[in-house]
């Protein structure tokens, strides 16, 4: 049988301590029997240890304080787990003669076991006193028991609520490490891509033969989307921790501009699909706008790859005092069927793709919860031959 250690007695005894109905219930002990000492008692396999006690006559006896485990009654209590009750010791042939009232001096007893959920055995509630007492009676014996269930219960709620805070310590020690990592792990993954990206450009603006200049347009193309790729990929891992989409305001450039560019960028990457922009931010929107921006190249990205190939992509942006912030993406392609528009904007789900189109499909995801940061919203319209992405924020809602 594995011993119970001294950091475990401690723990038991805090637990007790942490009840703070135990004293009344002690108190009340005494005041139905008419004894002056009463005590809960953790008792294993080598210890006997008081955990609380109420002392009215001087027993000597307070919380911590140890008892040999072989000169207690509660020993034996605890091996068949059922309730003693002694009126007075010297007329009670059963009990006269044993070791314990000898030792301690005394005439009456009780002690019922104080048994957990999962049957584990804690420990008993018990009373003493010198003198002795008329405690043979059943609705003592139903009180008793009664108390020692409701202490296991508190010692249960304790314990939970003990599991329940250290996991929370040990969640948020790894949610702030896997932060760490996060950051860690954007920068080293956008550096190299930004260095790629910024040569490419280089490369592009001077004189290349047709060949070289297909695969710089090729690496421009593969940096755009693994930038993409990369903030998605951060912000579902930091979503997925809780800290969600997180939005600063402090814009280095207007809307207008900072959606040119998203533009300028696809422009560049997918010379082949015509994008047909129509401008009309009249009013100034509270706004992230580089989050904007990520939502807008996600949806823009989303209607080049499931476009049809070679048809144009629409782009309109407006703004007003009335209406708030709208861009719409629309492009040419087959209908989203029901099952998939369910589910569109759920991480992962991608729906049919042809070759070319492979990706996490976080994409949509991320792309709603920056519209839900902005308390806003993303409506998607299927027909015959177009599909319409329109996201809206109403003015000045954060």
């Amino acid at each position: 049988m594995k011993s119970i250690s001294k950091a475990d007695l401690q723990h038991d005894i805090e637990s007790i301590a942490k009840i703070p109905i135990i004293s009344n219930i002690l108190n009340a002990v005494c005041r139905i029997t008419g004894m002056g000492f009463s005590a809960v008692a953790r008792v294993t396999d080598l210890h006997w240890i008081a955990c609380a006690t109420n002392d009215e006559i001087g027993f000597g006896l307070g919380p911590g304080d140890e008892l040999k485990l072989e000169t207690t009654i509660c020993h034996e209590i605890r091996q068949h787990r059922n309730a003693v009750v002694i009126d007075h010791v010297s007329e009670d042939s059963d009990w006269k003669n044993h070791h314990t009232p000898k030792i301690y001096g005394l005439e009456s007893y009780i002690s019922v076991p104080i048994i957990l959920s999962n049957g584990d055995f804690f420990g008993t509630l018990c009373a003493i006193d010198p003198n002795p007492a008329n405690i043979k009676q059943k609705h003592i014996l139903d009180t008793f028991h009664l108390f020692a269930e409701l202490i296991a219960t508190h010692l249960n709620v304790v314990d939970d609520l003990s599991v329940a805070e250290a996991k929370m310590q040990e969640q948020a020690k790894e949610a702030e490490l896997r932060e760490q990592f996060i950051a860690m792990l954007g920068h080293d993954l956008r550096n190299p891509v930004t260095a790629i990206s910024n040569a490419v450009e280089l490369q592009l603006r001077g004189k290349m033969d047709e060949r070289n200049l297909r695969l710089a347009k090729i690496i421009q193309d593969a940096t755009l989307r693994t930038r993409g790729l990369i903030d998605n990929i951060l912000d579902f891992a930091s979503g997925k921790l809780g800290s969600g989409i997180k939005l600063d305001f402090n814009n280095p450039a207007d809307l207008e501009t900072t959606l040119k560019q998203v533009i300028t960028e696809f422009r560049l990457a997918s010379p082949e699909v015509p994008i047909a922009l129509k401008i009309a931010i009249d009013d100034a929107v509270k706004a992230d706008h580089k989050r904007i921006a990520q939502l807008f190249s996600n949806l823009l990205g989303n209607a080049i790859s499931h476009g049809t190939k070679g048809k144009p992509v629409e782009v309109e942006a407006k703004s007003s005092k009335h209406t708030g912030l709208e861009i719409s993406v629309t492009n040419v392609g087959e209908p989203i069927d029901e099952l998939t528009l369910k589910h569109l904007f759920k991480p992962f789900s991608r729906g049919k793709i042809r070759p070319g189109q492979e990706g996490l499909g976080l994409g949509l995801f991320i792309a709603s919860e920056i519209a839900k940061a902005h308390h806003g919203a993303i409506e998607v319209r299927s027909s015959d031959s177009k599909i319409r992405f329109t996201f809206k924020i109403p003015h000045h809602s954060t």
